[in-house]
């Protein structure tokens, strides 16, 4: 009888060492920075390509977020067969390639959702990444196994809702050959990845304080409906790009602009309202009139909005301070200032909608006051009570002497992660061949 031959392992499982990695994005800056913070923290930063599984965006594209990804983009084509631009778009050309109307007044650039701007082509190519365009997941799981036993296994790293159903297809079309990682929670059927990294504020619906807000009769709703298994990896907030090796090439980079200015260095860092932290001009006024309380005590005051912040509330602080000779805002022209400022600034005053511009922030160790608390709800109350029962931001109320400097242990979620992530290839028989000279640089 001849011995029956059992299906093995690829051939080039033995050596098992991950050279290179692909980051599904979704088009947002704050959940794909986090993808890049995990591969550089793993030493793959020069060694990516970026695919996103983004949707289209303008005219009645707004009112379709809630169908999955794909659907939505199969709706699209069909509209645009369908209908002419005028009419799809309303006649607003601006609509039509997904630019809010201040789009002069911020300089942030909105792309159609399967382009990249020139901004993020420069900012890749320093990255040394290959910026490819829409995710396939029947493309990438063949790209893994054709590649597997020339360049080893293929590490793949997505954050966001949209790329769920990408990353998962992946793991389910080659799960012997890839290694995927989902950053945020998918909610339910965490079996289709192999490793979830998440903020304990993402489980905060599974506690007695949160069952009590929620109807009974709604609570099987809620996700999730499980407490983190093994192969969850717990944050305290987001994973930022900004480690100590970043933050000295971003200090060379705007040395010239930012070293010689009067200190203390305060940099103020504005979000937008979300529907758990919602707020208006009133935040504003209330920003306004405590940064003018605490002006005496700065040497320098530098302040930016995100493409979230409404017009109306960046209104009220550039006419209250844009002729302040202490006071610079940023209008979004030119390179973007953010981890200059990460680099040299002394504290931080952040509104507390962001989870990512407070996690980035608090992994500096450099004081981080946070103005809006108070107005979050839900799951981001609960990651602000974290931040403050860790001792890394206090509540700016406009009484602070900004050149008294305080302390605390920074964040080190990113690399905290990516050690779980090597543990969790270990257990593989897998291991990680990192570039000594990755250096991040970000325009």
């Amino acid at each position: 009888m001849r011995p029956v031959k059992l299906p093995g392992r690829p051939s080039g499982w033995v050596s098992g060492v991950i050279r290179r990695a692909v980051i599904i994005g979704n088009g947002f800056s704050g959940a794909e920075s986090q993808c890049l913070g995990l591969v550089r923290a793993l030493g793959l930063s020069s060694r990516f390509s970026l695919y996103r599984a983004t949707r289209p965006s303008g005219g009645i594209n707004k009112w379709l977020h809630w169908l999955p990804g794909s659907i939505h983009r199969r709706v699209d084509s069909l509209i645009r067969s369908i209908h002419d631009d005028y009419w799809r778009y309303g006649g607003n050309a601006n609509d039509q390639m997904g630019m809010p109307s201040s789009t002069e007044r911020t300089g942030i650039l909105w792309e159609n959702y399967n382009t990249f701007s020139d901004l993020e082509l420069k900012r890749f190519d320093n990255l040394n990444g290959n910026v490819v365009g829409l995710a396939d997941a029947k493309q990438i799981a063949t790209l893994a196994r054709d590649t597997f036993n020339k360049d080893g296994p293929l590490l793949v790293v997505a954050s966001g809702r949209d790329t769920i159903s990408v990353s998962s297809s992946i793991k389910r079309l080659a799960p012997d050959y890839v290694f995927v990682v989902q950053i945020q929670h998918p909610r339910s059927r965490l079996n289709r990845f192999d490793l979830v990294i998440t903020p304990h504020h993402d489980y905060y619906p599974l506690t007695p304080h949160a069952q009590e807000q929620v109807p009974w009769f709604l609570r099987r709703w809620i996700t999730p409906r499980e407490p983190p298994d093994r192969r969850v990896v717990l944050t305290v907030g987001a994973l930022p790009q900004a480690d100590s090796a970043a933050l000295r090439s971003a200090a060379s980079v705007w040395h010239d602009e930012l070293a010689l200015l009067p200190k203390p260095l305060l940099v103020i860092n504005i979000g937008g309202p979300t529907g758990n932290c919602e707020y208006g001009i009133d935040l504003a006024e209330q920003l306004k009139d405590k940064l003018q309380k605490v002006l005496w005590s700065c040497g320098s005051v530098r302040i930016s909005f995100s493409r979230r912040t409404p017009e109306k509330v960046s209104n009220i602080l550039v006419k209250e301070f844009s002729n302040n000779p202490k006071v610079y805002i940023w209008d979004g022209k030119g390179p973007n200032p953010h981890m200059g400022h990460l680099a040299w600034a002394d504290a931080f005053v952040i509104t507390a909608d962001s989870v990512s511009m407070l996690s980035e922030a608090c992994s500096t160790g450099i004081p981080v006051y946070v103005i809006g608390a108070e107005r979050c709800t839900w799951k981001f109350a609960d990651f602000q009570k974290r931040l403050h029962d860790r001792g890394v931001v206090r509540p700016f109320t406009g009484e602070e002497d900004i050149s008294k400097v305080w302390s605390y242990p920074p964040l080190n979620d990113t690399a905290e992660a990516a050690s779980q992530v090597i543990n969790a290839l270990a257990e593989r028989g897998w291991t990680v061949q990192a570039v000594e000279d990755d250096v991040f640089f970000k325009l």
